[in-house]
């Protein structure tokens, strides 16, 4: 089945909010006692901030417990701070190729959806002008299963009416990566193959786009013939 619709994760693909997030989370991490890096972010990357929360607390060497009270302070404390750092952002922080991929695929009659677990989503789309190109916005406040689950964007696909085997997830995260794969979609990963071991394929950014999508569309047509 020919690929017709590319759903995006937005943090770390479209935009650059990585480093916000990151930054959050390493001053929660401080004020827990918490060694945080960034080979230890990666982890974090593509899953809800429950889930993130759960996991940088599983890096505690003291395993200090907290109550369902606590841990929901300390994930409205990240997000806070997320959320006053992102307030300044604008299409500067679109990052390379991204604004090109998106007006390529609709020129070329590609549907176009977002799957993000940021419950932040319509925010950073609307600060960075990027809304009107998807059809279809799918976020954290809608899904209640966390990447490597597959219902973002299986929930995408059903929105845009299309069948999960005619669509591509592009994704920076091994999390969304693996749910791409669970939900029989095609995947194309970006940043360094290391940290996206189940991609098929992986650019570092958006700017080489083009060519490997025709690429994958010229190789689905050799599967499908």
């Amino acid at each position: 089945m020919k690929i017709n619709t590319v759903l995006f994760d937005l943090d770390g693909v479209l935009v650059d909010t990585a480093r916000y997030h990151f930054e959050a989370w390493s001053v929660l991490a401080k004020q827990l006692a918490i060694p945080f890096t960034a080979k230890e972010n990666e982890q974090l990357k593509g899953v809800s901030r429950a889930e993130s929360l759960e996991r940088l607390l599983a890096l505690d060497q003291q395993r200090k417990v907290f109550s369902e009270q606590e841990k929901q302070g300390l994930a409205e404390q990240k997000n806070t701070l997320y959320l006053q750092a992102i307030q300044a952002m604008d299409e500067s922080a679109v990052l390379p190729g991204a604004k090109e991929v998106l007006e390529y695929l609709k020129n070329s009659e590609i549907k176009i959806g977002l799957g993000s677990a940021s419950k932040n989503a319509r925010l950073i789309l609307e600060k960075t002008k990027l809304t009107p190109y998807f059809d279809v916005i799918v976020d954290g406040t809608q899904v209640s299963k966390a990447k490597p689950d597959p219902e973002v964007f299986l929930k995408g696909a059903q929105q845009l009416m299309s069948a999960p085997a005619s669509c591509l997830i592009v994704e920076d995260s091994e999390a969304g990566c693996l749910a791409a794969l669970t939900g029989k979609m095609h995947v194309l990963g970006i940043g360094q193959q290391e940290n996206l071991p189940s991609a098929t394929y992986v650019i570092p950014n958006l700017v080489t786009f083009k060519e490997v999508f025709q690429q994958m569309l010229a190789t689905e047509s050799v599967y499908n013939s």
